[in-house]
């Protein structure tokens, strides 16, 4: 499909989601939580590879349109960011990226480049996944590149940004993590601040918010995740 096919078959007929990120633990349970949505009228992906196992019902919607894009060439595509909001849930981590420079071009760079261009294309409400403890100042590598992130999405301006804090994510991975084991067996000892949170919870929040007017920037906190999930 074409970038103008695209950019005029999305955005007919109510509130678009650009979902970014949809292979991951909160993004994949994102994707679900949206295409039962009813009031998602298109669900757009954008991915590094192809979405797996999708269920035949929503091939039959035609509510879900799917981009495998180069994250290093977005600009060339503007029209595939065309949307009403984003949902971005895009990361990696130190291991699966080999060095501190190629994860802070995914939790940083890519992000604050699909914020830029998805705002040029119309998108009023921004909704990323941080962490708890972001801070630009932090002497720890991954606090201080989430909380730059953080920092450059605020100067975007967007009309409503989210910014979902929490913890240690809990979800089924295919790789095995010690440090998510050991945080199942000891997070319930932890205030709910700190406390470890289930990918499902992040996501059930992040949807609901998306539904909330434009207040400028919400802050959602690990405990907030948590009361946000629960709420219909």
């Amino acid at each position: 499909m074409n970038d103008a096919a695209i950019s005029g078959s999305s955005m007919a007929g109510g509130r678009t989601v650009l979902l970014v990120g949809a292979t991951g633990l909160v993004g994949s349970a994102c994707l679900r939580l949206l295409m039962a949505d009813p009031t998602v009228a298109r669900v757009r992906t954008l991915t590094r590879r192809p979405l797996q196992r999708i269920p035949a019902v929503w091939n039959e919607q035609g509510k879900l349109a799917q981009q495998v894009v180069d994250f290093d060439n977005l600009a060339s595509h503007p029209a595939w960011l065309a949307c009403s909001q984003v949902i971005c849930a895009l990361g990696t981590t130190m291991r699966q990226a080999g060095s501190g420079a190629a994860f802070r071009r995914v939790d940083h760079d890519y992000v604050l480049e699909v914020a830029r261009l998805a705002l040029a294309q119309g998108a009023s409400h921004f909704l990323v996944v941080s962490s708890m403890g972001a801070d630009a100042q932090s002497a720890n590598f991954y606090y201080r590149v989430k909380g730059e992130l953080e920092d450059d999405l605020k100067a975007l301006d967007y009309p409503s940004l989210t910014i979902a804090r929490p913890s240690l994510l809990l979800g089924d991975r295919a790789e095995w993590r010690w440090g998510e084991e050991l945080g199942k067996r000891l997070g319930v000892l932890l205030p709910p601040r700190w406390r470890p949170i289930d990918a499902e919870q992040v996501a059930a929040a992040l949807v609901q918010a998306s539904r909330l007017p434009d207040v400028g920037v919400r802050l959602l906190e690990n405990a907030q995740l948590r009361k946000m999930a629960l709420i219909p």
